[in-house]
């Protein structure tokens, strides 16, 4: 029999989506030191498979604008693709940590499916067809599989599922000033921060610059522990993925000969 460990965000252990859930062999599952904070990609998954709702407190007309073009650009797409490059930093004096890699999303007639690809500093495979999400480690020759359901109450999973929108789970602000100060006047791009209403031990606020083609060009995740993810998004493609069975093919994953595969 397995063993079920606490993790904690800060613990050796796989993302914090998972805490109290991984069954494992005998020992902690060590965390994979790059992976994206998973409300990154699940907030933008909900651009692309939820309905367009604004908090309903928000009196800055700027960044209620600016959501709602957002939103209407990202409901208008059929698929999405980039490239990413990821830059970390835990809190105050810690060390940086790098990664990059590719990540597409598409709207099928019949579910939604999503695949990020970690090519550097190791390869790292996060996958979702709608009915199971799965998370690849090379250098741990490990393969943890969830199906979706058992995910439902946690908020960076309803995000990822379409289920979680802006107006029930953030407020929606101004960029703080310190960020805001980083936008010269020649760039024409806009940032707005959303900050959740209930307390979540992932995320403490998110900034999102978003350029004059209403797409999101770079996001800021801070935590309560002071750790800073920035996701910059580059090569950006919109409708280039037929929904054909031949497409949903680049959407799986099959881990090589001799992975654990852990299951939930």
């Amino acid at each position: 029999m397995g063993q079920l460990y606490p993790l904690t965000q800060n613990d050796e252990g796989v993302d914090s989506m998972f805490k109290n859930r991984l069954l494992v062999s005998h020992q902690k599952v060590p965390r994979p030191t790059y992976s994206i904070p998973l409300i990154i990609f699940a907030f933008l998954f909900s651009l692309l498979f939820s309905t367009y709702a604004c908090a309903e407190e928000i009196e800055n007309k700027t960044e209620m604008l600016v959501a709602k073009r957002l939103q209407q650009r990202y409901d208008s797409m059929k698929s999405l693709s980039f490239n990413f490059y990821q830059h970390t930093t835990a809190g105050v004096g810690g060390r940086p940590k790098v990664g990059e890699g590719q990540a597409r999303f598409l709207k099928s007639t019949r579910t939604a499916f999503m695949r990020w690809d970690y090519l550097a500093p190791e390869e790292q495979v996060l996958t979702s067809d709608g009915e199971f999400f799965s998370m690849y480690f090379k250098e741990l020759r490990q393969m943890i599989v969830t199906p979706a359901k058992n995910l439902e109450s946690d908020i960076t999973y309803s995000f990822f599922t379409g289920k979680g929108t802006l107006k029930k789970d953030f407020f929606l602000y101004p960029a703080d000033a310190n960020i805001a100060a980083e936008l010269v006047e020649s760039e024409k791009r806009q940032i707005i921060k959303l900050v959740p209403k209930k307390t979540q031990s992932q995320v403490q606020d998110i900034h999102v610059w978003v350029n004059t083609n209403s797409l999101i060009t770079r996001m800021q995740i801070r935590d309560h522990f002071g750790t800073i993810t920035v996701l910059s998004l580059s090569d950006i493609e919109i409708d280039s993925i037929a929904d054909t069975i031949e497409s949903l093919k680049d959407f799986s994953f099959t881990p090589p000969v001799g992975t654990e595969i852990i299951k939930q």
